[in-house]
């Protein structure tokens, strides 16, 4: 149990303030100021493919969607943009 999702909230704090800084929420799997944050959004990508596909074990929730698109978060992520 992860405590009433509270260190998915962490997270999600930590990407509204990444947009804030930098405008737009295309976050590196590798981002030295916060390395668990690139990994965190890699796996908010892949459990949303989960919920998509009806895949039970995915953590994604219609809440968290809705919360994850406010800050335009990239489902699809295009390495078009380097770091």
């Amino acid at each position: 149990n992860c405590g009433n999702g509270k260190p998915w909230d962490r997270s999600y704090d930590d990407l509204v303030s990444f947009v804030k800084e930098f405008g737009h929420a295309r976050i590196p799997l590798k981002f030295p100021p916060n390395p668990s944050l690139g990994m965190w959004v890699s796996t908010q990508r892949q459990s949303y493919k989960k919920y998509l596909k009806g895949d039970t074990s995915s953590n994604m929730t219609e809440n968290r969607i809705q919360l994850l698109n406010k800050v335009d978060f990239e489902w699809e992520f295009h390495n078009s943009q380097q770091w």
